[in-house]
């Protein structure tokens, strides 16, 4: 029995990952068009309407883009808390009642052989939240879109066999590059984005003996790129005494391209 998983598309301009096991298959979010989500299921080898659910972590357009459409088409289920459904609401298009069902932030779903646990993140959205994946005694964790990274979060993830992990900018690409003040501003908060040093120096505190891999995810499309990314959190986990290349290896993600499909 085995957890498996592919980052779909990861970025400033779309994101969503594919979660299977033998039993059940799970898509979060799928911030792109309906046309470009079945592109990447086929890239992927795998078949929307297969699928058991779609889980939403926030509103923001990136993440729930193609929700209502891609669901109306696959007849899917969707989850998401309260407070997430009152705020997409109106950009999801009709979705029928017996589609809408509730996921509350902190609880553990079961979804057949699979259970998934909710956890808040600290991001400017209604109630963001994010997933660990737990089959088999195997853990994967999916964080993306946090301000920064708590304690409380730190203990729910700790000890992943994999992580996808937001590794959102570089700080000088950031403050020297084009976005107006008001934007640095937002994404440097408590409830914006995290940099790659910011990164590294939470994933330093929560990988285990058991982590394998890491994806770096959510990179900024004008204040990121994957090689800067992947340097400088290689960097910051070495300077905390990390063996990367030898207990674990770092991954990209791609705004348009699915990552193989990854065995947990």
């Amino acid at each position: 029995m085995t957890l498996r998983f592919s980052v779909l598309a990861s970025g400033s301009t779309g994101n969503a990952v594919y979660v299977e096991t033998e039993e059940q298959r799970l898509l979060i979010d799928a911030g792109l068009s309906g046309k470009k989500m079945d592109e990447l299921f086929q890239k992927i080898n795998r078949d929307p309407k297969e699928l058991n659910g779609i889980l939403v972590s926030h509103e923001h357009s990136d993440h729930i883009k193609g929700v209502g459409i891609f669901a109306r088409k696959h007849k899917l289920p969707i989850y998401a808390n309260e407070k997430t459904w009152k705020a997409m609401e109106g950009q999801l298009g009709t979705i029928v009642t017996d589609q809408k069902f509730t996921f509350a932030t902190g609880e553990v779903k079961t979804f057949g052989n699979m259970d998934v646990e909710s956890f808040g993140v600290s991001h400017d959205a209604a109630e963001p939240m994010f997933f660990t994946f737990h089959h088999e005694g195997k853990k994967l964790v999916l964080a993306t879109d946090m301000g920064y990274v708590s304690e409380r979060i730190k203990g729910t993830i700790d000890k992943a066999d994999m992580f996808i992990f937001e590794s959102n900018h570089d700080m000088n690409m950031l403050r020297m590059g084009r976005y107006p003040w008001s934007v640095k501003r937002r994404i440097l908060s408590d409830v914006g984005h995290v940099s790659n040093e910011d990164a590294a120096l939470a994933l330093s505190e929560v990988i285990g003996d058991n982590t394998s891999r890491i994806y770096l995810a959510h990179l900024s499309l004008d204040n990121n790129m994957k090689d800067l990314a992947r340097l400088s959190v290689e960097q910051v986990l070495k300077e905390q005494g990390m063996a990367v290349g030898e207990q674990f290896e770092l991954y990209d993600t791609d705004p348009l391209n699915p990552t193989a499909l990854a065995v947990v």
